[in-house]
C-alpha cells in the first residue's frame, strides 16, 4: 500500500513538474510582447523598455524566468498580472467563488437529478417514461454548456424580463441568482452523463447472478435496487463525477463568457487575449492543479478500496 500511494504521488509530482515547464515555453511563443502589455500601447523609449524588462525580470534566460516563476509559485507568490497591474493571487481570490460556485452547484444539481434517472430508466427499462427519459438524456448529451446557456438567455429575456442573470453581483442574493443559469447550463451535459453511466451500472447488476439469488431469497424488488444493485453501480459513477469536477473547473470559461461573470475561465481568456504572461501561467497550472489532484486522490481512494488496483492487477470482469 505504502509503494502504491508513492507511486501515485510520484505521477502526480512528475505530471504537474512537466506541465509546468509546458506552460510556461507555450505562453512565450505568442506574438505578443509583455512589454507592450505593460506599457498599455503607448510609444517609450529604448531606455524605458529596457527598465520595464529589468523590473520584471525580462531580460533574463528563460530558463532562469522559469526557475525564478516556479519556485516563486511554491511559495505562494503567483506573479504579477502585466494588464491588470495587481498581484495574480488578488485576481484569483475574486474571481474563484464564482467559478467554484458554478462547478458546485451544477455538480449538486446532476447528482440530484441524474442518479435517480439512471436507476428508474434501468429498473424500468420496457416502460414508456423510461424510454422517454433516455431520449431527453441523449439530447442532452448533444448540447454543449455554451449552446446552453445562449438559449437560456433568449428564454429569460422573452419569458423573464425582471430576472437579472448576467454580469457581476453584490450579495449573497445576487450571487446563487446570477450562478444558477450558468450551473444549470452545465448541468445538463453532466446529468446525461452520469444517467446513462448509472443505468448501465444498474442494468448490470439487476442482470447478474447474485441479483438472481437475492430475489429467491425473499428480497423485495426496492430492497434489491437500493440496498444491494445500487452500493455497487454507484462506484465507477463517482469516478467519473469527480473527473467531471475537474473538467467543469477548466471548461467554466465559455460559460462564463456567455454569462458575463467574473470567473477564472473569463480571466483566463482575457489573459490569453491581451498576452497577460503571469495571468496565463498561474491560471493555467492552477486548473492542471486542481484537476490532477482530483484525479490522484481518486486513485488513492480506488487503492485503498480495491486491494486488486494498488497490486496493479486492475479489475476484471
Amino acid at each position: 500500500m505504502k509503494s502504491f500511494i508513492l507511486n501515485r504521488l510520484a505521477q502526480y509530482i512528475f505530471v504537474l513538474f512537466s506541465t509546468s515547464i509546458v506552460i510556461f515555453f507555450l505562453v512565450r511563443l505568442g506574438p505578443t510582447d509583455p512589454v507592450s502589455v505593460i506599457l498599455g500601447g503607448k510609444q517609450s523609449t529604448p531606455e524605458t523598455v529596457a527598465n520595464i524588462r529589468n523590473q520584471f525580470g525580462l531580460n533574463k534566460p528563460l530558463v532562469t524566468q522559469y526557475v525564478d516563476w516556479i519556485t516563486n509559485m511554491l511559495h505562494g507568490n503567483f506573479g504579477l498580472s502585466y494588464e491588470y497591474r495587481q498581484p495574480v493571487s488578488v485576481l484569483l481570490s475574486q474571481r474563484l467563488p464564482t467559478t467554484v460556485g458554478i462547478v458546485l452547484l451544477s455538480t449538486l444539481i446532476a447528482v440530484i437529478v441524474a442518479i435517480p434517472a439512471g436507476v428508474y430508466t434501468a429498473s424500468h427499462q420496457h416502460n414508456i417514461s423510461a424510454t422517454i427519459t433516455s431520449i431527453v438524456e441523449l439530447l442532452l448529451v448533444a448540447c454543449p454548456p455554451f449552446l446552453t446557456g445562449i438559449l437560456m438567455i433568449w428564454y429569460f429575456s422573452a419569458q423573464m424580463p425582471g430576472y437579472t442573470f448576467t454580469g457581476s453581483y453584490n450579495g449573497w442574493g445576487q450571487y446563487f441568482q446570477r450562478l444558477f443559469p450558468p450551473a444549470l447550463a452545465m448541468a445538463f451535459s453532466m446529468i446525461a452523463l452520469i444517467a446513462r453511466m448509472m443505468e448501465r451500472g444498474m442494468i448490470e447488476q439487476l442482470q447478474s447472478d447474485y441479483s438472481t439469488v437475492i430475489q429467491a431469497k425473499g428480497a423485495t424488488r426496492r430492497q434489491l435496487i437500493w440496498s444491494h444493485c445500487f452500493r455497487n453501480a454507484i462506484i465507477p459513477v463517482i469516478t467519473i463525477l469527480g473527473m467531471q469536477i475537474g473538467i467543469l473547473m477548466v471548461g467554466s470559461a465559455l460559460v462564463e463568457t456567455v454569462f458575463s461573470l467574473p470567473g477564472v475561465g473569463t480571466l483566463l481568456i482575457d489573459g490569453v487575449i491581451a498576452g497577460d504572461y503571469g495571468v496565463v501561467q498561474a491560471v493555467t497550472l492552477l486548473l492542471v492543479f486542481i484537476f490532477m489532484t482530483i484525479s490522484t486522490l481518486l486513485d488513492l481512494l480506488y487503492g485503498v478500496i480495491d486491494p486488486r488496483i494498488r497490486e496493479g492487477k486492475g479489475i476484471t470482469a
